[in-house]
């Protein structure tokens, strides 16, 4: 971020005849040997390299006592979600440990 030499407002920048420069909006001071900062990134681990799967089956998510809709069976696994505004309460989202069916009860 550059300031304007003379008044010390912010420079915006400006392509002007193939080449960027730098302009203040307050006083139209020109600074033109600007060169744009150019950044540039490696990345060398993929994505999951760093991600331990312990048993690929298992569900990561809290158990309890449901009655499935589906086929009635007795356990379920839960999580919640914010389904509408902020200022209502989230969804309770269900699902089967049997026949992974899944379903929502409203809190």
């Amino acid at each position: 971020m550059k300031f304007c030499e003379k008044c010390g407002t912010v420079m915006i920048a400006r392509e002007e005849k193939n080449r960027v420069i730098l302009v203040c909006r307050k006083c139209g001071f020109k600074i033109t040997d600007y060169k744009p900062l150019e950044i540039a990134e490696t990345v060398s681990k993929q994505p999951m390299d760093d991600v331990i799967i312990l048993e690929k089956n298992e569900e990561a998510l809290p158990k309890t006592k449901a009655v499935c809709p589906k086929c009635n069976n007795k356990e379920a696994v839960w999580w919640l979600q914010q389904t509408r505004s902020a200022d209502e309460s989230p969804t309770i989202f269900l699902r089967c440990t049997k026949c992974k069916h899944s379903w929502r009860e409203y809190g």
